[in-house]
């Protein structure tokens, strides 16, 4: 039922990409509601009820809650934390804090997965010029899923782009997957390295894209509730993500409203799909 190529990685067919495209689309809204809801005086928690209202409305499943035993709907990470920050209500968010709100939900039995850097309030310029160097890094790794194109030329992109504004630090032990029947399938989807090596693309592939980008240095560690990553150097971090399918015609973002209309003009859906 669910085909995948000589390197394990999962092929779907066109009917099952639109059913990816409608799981994608719960996400995809949810995170724009999270990001009009953030502001100063909410805390993480408060995010987090928000989202699993929104996921469950629409009649699915938030994916993060339970994985592995993570207990919250969405990861939201502060400032200096990377990635898989658990929600609480234990930190307010302030003025010129950013957080990063990474959301998955599973609907009909596929899974949807995107993250977005917000700002609260008015914050540092330089966290600003953060947030923009890393979304756009994430758009040239997601104009690489060409048919005929390698897997590291995802990679290739990400680092060229983030390495051409600045000196940022992209940790290396974190980045995208494979996605679709599970939330994490092969392959890894690293964020650096050299183009033309890996799998070739094919229709039908479907990959989490997902840089994230310090402040200052490259090296993370894990706090002691064994999920929060943190740099360690106390600056700031920005994660952004988009689940991605392959086509013919080019990248679908399956999380994205517009299908990514708005940055590589009109995309090819799956039969009976607008993008």
């Amino acid at each position: 039922m669910f085909k995948k190529n000589k390197h394990g990685i999962q092929v779907k067919t066109p009917e099952q990409v639109a059913k990816m495209r409608a799981a994608g689309l719960v996400v995809g809204r949810t995170l724009e509601l999270l990001r009009s809801s953030v502001g100063p005086g909410l805390t993480p928690l408060d995010l987090d009820v928000i989202a699993e209202k929104a996921i469950r409305d629409a009649g699915a499943i938030p994916s993060f809650k339970g994985y592995q035993g993570f207990p919250a709907t969405i990861c939201a990470s502060v400032n200096e934390e990377v990635v898989h920050g658990i929600p609480t209500d234990q930190r307010k968010l302030r003025e010129g804090d950013v957080i990063s709100i990474d959301c998955g939900a599973i609907l009909d039995g596929w899974h949807g997965d995107s993250a977005i850097t917000v700002p609260v309030g008015e914050v540092d310029p330089a966290l600003i010029e953060l947030m923009r160097v890393t979304e756009e890094s994430m758009w040239r790794g997601i104009a690489a899923l060409r048919v005929g194109g390698h897997l590291s030329d995802i990679g290739f992109q990400v680092e060229k782009y983030v390495r051409s504004q600045g000196r940022y630090g992209i940790p290396q032990e974190y980045g995208g997957h494979g996605i679709g029947t599970e939330m994490h399938m092969d392959p890894w989807v690293a964020n650096h390295g050299r183009p033309g090596r890996g799998p070739r693309f094919e229709p039908g592939m479907c990959f989490a894209i997902e840089p994230m980008v310090n402040l200052g240095t490259d090296r993370t560690r894990v706090l002691g509730d064994d999920w929060t990553v943190v740099t360690v150097d106390g600056k700031a971090s920005a994660h952004f993500e988009h689940s991605v399918a392959v086509t013919e015609n080019g990248p679908l973002v399956l999380t994205a409203i517009d299908g990514g209309a708005s940055r590589f003009g009109e995309l090819a859906a799956p039969s009976g799909e607008q993008a």
